[in-house]
């Protein structure tokens, strides 16, 4: 077992292997229902490259937490009708796109109650452009 480890050391480069790592434990100890979000698109702006989507509700991503495209978690904020910089809510619903590497949180505050219906329309902004099937988190 030792000499095939020294192998894939040699041919794998330490600091990928080790940031792999680190990403995967962080994710595995890291509170799945509240979350700290850190806002980098907020509401009532557009996209920085795609002009024609227009931000009706905060966006950005999960502190410290890698995804499928190697970037930080991408989030919905609902409920807020101001732009903010940052906060802390519980994850209420889960957009997994059919079509792409990546899903999408959806925050709120714990005593807020939305329907997939509900989810679906107020991130349809940027949705509408792909295959999401929305899963409610208890």
């Amino acid at each position: 077992m030792g000499k095939i480890l020294s192998k894939l050391w040699k041919v794998f480069d330490i600091e990928l292997i080790g940031s792999i790592l680190i990403l995967i434990i962080k994710n595995i100890f890291m509170n799945p229902k509240h979350v700290k979000v850190v806002i980098d698109r907020p509401l009532w702006t557009y996209h920085p490259k795609h002009k024609n989507i227009f931000y009706t509700l905060n966006y950005w991503y999960i502190e410290g937490v890698m995804w499928g495209d190697w970037e930080e978690q991408d989030v919905y904020v609902m409920w807020v009708d101001e732009p903010l910089e940052t906060f802390e809510w519980d994850v209420i619903a889960i957009i997994h796109r059919n079509d792409d590497v990546e899903d999408k949180r959806v925050v709120a505050p714990e005593w807020m109650k939305f329907s997939v219906e509900e989810i679906k329309e107020q991130t349809a902004f940027q949705e509408q452009f792909f295959d999401p099937v929305i899963e409610l988190v208890d």
